[in-house]
């Protein structure tokens, strides 16, 4: 599992998290921890996305590198600075599953409304329900 850097700014009691190394991919909460607990969300489905549209992942900096960069002296100003840990998604595997098919019609008019395909919405789903059970 390889770690990826945030920063944590707070602004009249609101958290917002970043990542350097992923730009556009933000998050908040009330609290410091809860937006680290959302921004690791964020930064997964960022990732899932990236991998979906076919883009280049980047390769994680150290602090050492981004402390090299005026940009990130810039952004860390007045940030906590924290380092989650990151899971890269793997290569996407072909499976062969059955499903009841009445669930199968629902999965495929919500993957439709919510404008994914049925194996991204299934993963979506599945990413989910396995965070709650942590």
């Amino acid at each position: 599992m390889a770690t990826v850097y945030a920063l944590i700014h707070e602004e009249d009691g609101v958290f917002g998290i970043s990542f350097p190394d992923f730009p556009g991919c933000i998050s908040g909460g009330a609290t410091a921890e809860e937006a680290l607990r959302k921004g690791a969300l964020a930064l997964s489905f960022h990732v899932a996305g990236m991998v979906e549209d076919g883009e280049t992942l980047p390769v994680p900096r150290t602090l050492r590198q981004l402390q090299a960069s005026a940009s990130f002296r810039a952004d860390a100003k007045g940030a906590v600075i924290a380092l989650l840990p990151f899971d890269p998604p793997g290569k996407a595997v072909r499976l062969n599953i059955s499903l009841e098919e009445r669930l199968l019609e629902q999965v495929d008019r919500a993957a439709e409304a919510a404008g994914q395909s049925r194996s991204a919405f299934l993963s979506e789903a599945a990413r989910a329900k396995l965070q709650g059970a942590a």
